[in-house]
């Protein structure tokens, strides 16, 4: 069911990704179209026009029809009208525009049909216009006959369109006649016709690519949600069980304090509850603290902190426990300026305290649960926190290690230590490690606090164990270069804190 879930998510987004293209190639695709017919159109307009200009320029005019009578001599007769002669103007011009598809047509000031390119006349009206018309007819030019063996039927349709130019003809100031000169349209319309055809094969081919591109990346997109989920699931299964195992035992032991009127009983009884409430206590603290860190909503109170003190107030803190248990816990602060491990011979320029800016709550968070761990998992010996000053490939950084002899992690378990809920009791039961009270017992969540602190803090937390032998936590953490000039006095160079 979830899988189904998140498959149909991953196609509305595919969908979506199609849709989006398929409205910006649509919106492409329309202004390309009508900018290149548009151009076609202009074009046309232009030969024409250009066509016009030629024909008038070549024009014969003559002052009186041929054969009449001449009678300019007489002074009670007016001057005779110009006079185009047809015979002589148009022959030389039809050769000259044929190659182009021109067609010309000739008509009287009175709008009379006088000459034509064409096999007949055209039954469309003398509409003078410059700027260029489109028009349908069922007449073909001579020339549009002569060569429709060459031609197909769809170049040259038995209604056809044409581009046509009419222009109105003056001379000294009269009009001797109209010149109207025709493009076929399918000029326009074949390519027109063909770029539709590219855009739309062009067009498929771009959806289905971005089709099966968006599938790969809705892929990509809904991994993170898919992982957080079942990150979510796991981490809400794991606090509901750890949530359900001590709300069960308290309602028991309620239960069994009400029925029992022994007041030594349910002494006994109420101090397991206030046990078990403690521990829910701190189980909910724990949740509460990740649950605002992933939602990006919890603040934190940057300050200088300096971290020896910090570290010297936790261990005062666990000291009583470790006395209890015999152990040495101590406090090394490594004055010596040492290099990287990559860069061991190089000396780091010493710095007045070892102070970060960060949370000193969290802070003191992170070093109270790994130093709390490495005393709860260390049946005798010692624990030793060791600060020192180092160098990253680009800022110093301050190091902090918490060093023990316990009994150590087994390294398949390395990999999970941070995560939530992880715990590897069994593993530390059988290494010898004995079973763990209800005062001692942990939820699995202090490691992936003190990651979560670490990385709040823009540093890295490292571990390293060998069975039998001990653990070893590191944490490495950005020096803040407002410690210099707010402290001017270090702390000691090296100082020791035991039991």
């Amino acid at each position: 069911m979830q899988s189904g879930m998140f498959q149909a998510t991953r196609r509305r987004l595919a969908l979506w990704y199609m849709g989006v293209t398929a409205v910006l190639l649509l919106l492409f695709a329309t202004g390309f179209y009508l900018y290149v017919r548009n151009t076609l159109v202009e074009r046309i307009d232009d030969t024409l026009s250009h066509v016009v200009e030629i024909v008038e320029r070549s024009l014969v005019t003559e002052s009186q029809p041929a054969g009449a009578i001449d009678r300019t001599f007489l002074q009670s007769e007016p001057a005779p009208s110009p006079h185009i002669n047809i015979d002589a103007s148009f022959p030389g011009q039809v050769a000259a525009v044929e190659d182009d598809h021109i067609d010309l047509e000739w008509f009287s000031p009175t709008g009379e049909f006088l000459w034509s390119t064409f096999s007949e006349p055209l039954e469309i009206p003398l509409h003078p216009n410059s700027a260029g018309e489109t028009v349908y007819t069922n007449i073909r030019s001579r020339e549009e006959s002569d060569r429709s063996s060459n031609y197909t039927t769809n170049d040259y349709p038995t209604n056809h369109g044409l581009r046509q130019i009419t222009q109105r003809v003056e001379v000294n100031g009269q009009v001797v006649g109209y010149l109207r000169v025709s493009h076929p349209w399918f000029e326009v319309t074949k390519p027109s016709r063909q770029l539709i055809r590219d855009l739309s094969l062009g067009g498929v081919l771009i959806l289905s690519a971005v089709g099966a591109i968006g599938w790969l990346l809705s892929g990509l997109a809904i991994a993170p949600v898919r992982d957080s989920y079942q990150r979510l699931k796991q981490f809400t299964a794991d606090a509901s069980h750890e949530l359900r195992n001590p709300i069960a035992v308290i309602q028991t032991n309620v239960q069994v304090a009400l029925a029992d009127p022994d007041p030594t009983l349910q002494q006994d009884q109420l101090r397991l509850v206030e046990r078990l409430t403690r521990r829910l206590g701190r189980l909910v603290d724990d949740l509460l603290f990740l649950a605002r860190q992933d939602s990006g909503i919890a603040g934190r109170q940057l300050t200088l902190v300096k971290l020896d003190r910090l570290l010297q107030e936790v261990i005062e803190e666990q000291q009583a426990i470790a006395i209890e248990k015999d152990l040495d816990l101590k406090l090394e602060i490594v004055g010596n300026s040492v290099g990287s491990e990559s860069e061991p011979d190089k000396q780091v320029p010493p710095l007045p305290v070892y102070g970060i800016l960060g949370d000193p709550d969290q802070l003191t968070r992170l070093f109270t649960n790994l130093i709390s761990n490495a005393v709860q998992y260390t049946p005798a010996g010692s624990i030793t926190v060791r600060l020192q000053r180092t160098r990253s490939p680009n800022s110093p950084v301050l190091q902090v290690q918490i060093q023990d002899t316990g009994i150590g992690i087994p390294a398949e378990a390395l990999p999970h230590l941070f995560d939530r809920f992880y715990r590897v009791d069994p593993a530390r039961t059988s290494l010898g490690q004995p079973k763990q009270s209800d005062r001692s017992a942990g939820s699995g969540l202090g490691l992936a606090i003190a990651k979560v602190i670490t990385e709040n803090h823009q540093g890295q937390i490292h571990v390293s164990s060998i069975p039998h032998q001990g653990t070893t936590f590191t944490v490495i953490l950005p020096y803040s270069k407002h410690a210099a000039s707010a402290h001017p006095s270090g702390s000691n160079a090296s100082n020791q804190h035991g039991k």
